[in-house]
């Protein structure tokens, strides 16, 4: 897109000033969207979206901690004051609540044996955040003339390839945490998908694979840009998009 300042689609990404979300943020700025950095830090969200206007890109930062309300208020008012409207959310901040290792391998998130403060922590971020940030936000989407939500989730929060015996995942250690977090974000993509389709916001989950981040110590073998192509392709749907939907870059996956 090449609008002007006025008309530029105004997208939000969640936990953007590194990773994953970073990249979904250069991307998006690089098609012309005026970009909200959201971040806990101010410091690192002013420095990620000077790095990326220096880039050419009219990106802004957002201090926005999605774990607390009075943030994600603060939050929606400068939205609101500053662009009147919102035309994509991803809602992108999540943690694994091991750290730097790879969730699924995290001996602490073993069920029988997982500390219960682990798990409040990550659905406090993971899905009851993704809740608190789309509400503060649904009234400035619902002023957008296509407005599109993507929630990052995990191919850990499919049920179907986690219960496989014989699929990738049997190896891994079970998670109490993380994985049952994903999964209820996946649903909780739905229900929102049913409720917002009448209006037109087209709402879909992804799975952006196993990417080179903070979260798993630099394990994984694809690079936030690579993990970012899937997000941006959901946040730049047509209306005859899909939505309620669960996706990696090669397509849909199972619930």
């Amino acid at each position: 897109m090449n609008e002007d300042a006025g008309s530029r689609t105004v997208a939000l990404v969640t936990g953007a000033n590194k990773g994953i979300g970073r990249a979904v943020a250069e991307e998006l700025a690089g098609r012309g969207m005026t970009v909200l950095i959201g971040a806990r830090d101010r410091r690192r969200g002013e420095e990620a979206a000077a790095a990326l206007r220096e880039a050419g890109g009219d990106v802004h930062a957002l201090v926005l901690d999605v774990t607390d309300p009075a943030t994600v208020q603060e939050a929606a008012k400068r939205v609101e004051e500053s662009h009147g409207r919102l035309d994509v959310l991803v809602n992108n901040a999540g943690i694994t609540g091991s750290g730097q290792v790879a969730p699924m391998d995290a001996v602490d998130q073993i069920p029988s044996s997982v500390d219960l403060e682990m798990v409040r922590a990550v659905f406090a971020t993971n899905v009851f955040g993704v809740i608190a940030v789309t509400n503060a936000m649904l009234p400035l989407l619902r002023r957008s003339p296509a407005a599109r939500i993507v929630n990052v989730s995990s191919h850990a929060g499919s049920l179907t390839l986690t219960s496989d015996p014989d699929g990738p995942f049997s190896a891994l250690l079970p998670s109490a945490a993380y994985t049952p977090s994903k999964a209820a974000l996946n649903a909780l993509t739905v229900q929102y998908a049913n409720e917002l389709r009448k209006d037109g916001v087209l709402v879909n989950a992804v799975a952006p694979g196993f990417v080179d981040t903070d979260s798993n110590a630099h394990t994984g073998h694809l690079t936030p840009a690579q993990a970012a192509a899937v997000v941006v392709r959901l946040a730049t749907l047509g209306e005859d998009g899909p939505t309620a939907g669960f996706f990696s870059e090669e397509g849909p996956l199972p619930w």
